[in-house]
């Protein structure tokens, strides 16, 4: 099936829960800067850690999250009935694994796969709706991982892309991450230092779906000048 490319997307304020993620703080900015829709990457938090986020989220009345980032292994029922009747959630993804919890089986037209670092195993990606697409990771995998990038690239071309993951690409971090140890916890690109790490995605902006979520640790205050930065790169009005 060949993508179909929307003229216009939405660019999704994201609230992570990376370990240098501070989530319950990025509820009260919600409140206080009058936000009230997000993506959501509950991904490094137990189930009882989630009940918690959950509890923080339901004080903010009106609250979409049209994309969230699925847990494989431990999503529970409840919580998709949450996200599907609460939150009007329109797009899932997940990681290519097949631990996948049986809970999630029902909403596979609505899940998307997300490209990594790894050659994609079609017939997996097939049972699902289509590819979120992780920018940060297909630039890197040019460099890094030369045939992954060839083949998501054709991919990308193939199927529908129904969600994407911005993050920083620090170049220089990664070129020189051997030698600056201490930015180590850095080097992923959750957390962005200059909003200059961001230009890479005006090459990628044929690929890009609706929902565009960003995926990093920074407040949602700066992630609101991250949002007015992007929307300039992609002339969005």
């Amino acid at each position: 099936m060949q993508n179909n490319i929307k003229s216009k997307h939405e660019i999704l304020l994201g609230l992570t829960t990376t370990p240098n993620s501070d989530w319950r703080g990025k509820v009260e900015e919600m409140k206080k800067f009058g936000i009230k829709r997000i993506a959501l990457f509950p991904t490094f938090l137990p189930v009882e850690q989630r009940k918690e986020l959950y509890g923080l989220l339901a004080t903010i009345d009106g609250l979409e999250i049209p994309h969230v980032h699925l847990r494989n292994q431990d999503m529970e029922q409840w919580e998709m009935e949450l996200f599907e009747n609460k939150y009007k959630t329109a797009v899932y993804n997940i990681h290519m694994r097949y631990d996948l919890t049986k809970c999630l089986e029902k909403y596979k037209n609505k899940i998307f796969i997300e490209n990594h670092f790894k050659i994609f195993d079609e017939e997996y990606l097939t049972a699902f709706a289509g590819i979120c697409f992780d920018v940060q990771h297909h630039a890197r995998t040019r460099i890094e991982a030369p045939k992954v990038f060839i083949q998501v690239n054709d991919l990308l071309k193939k199927y529908p892309v129904g969600c994407c993951h911005i993050s920083a690409y620090p170049k220089l971090r990664y070129i020189f991450k051997r030698f600056y140890i201490g930015l180590w916890e850095k080097i992923s690109g959750h957390y962005m230092i200059d909003i200059s790490e961001l230009d890479y995605i005006g090459q990628y902006r044929q690929y890009l779906p609706y929902y565009i979520s960003l995926e990093l640790e920074n407040s949602f205050e700066e992630q609101l000048q991250v949002k007015e930065y992007i929307e300039r790169i992609l002339n969005l009005e």
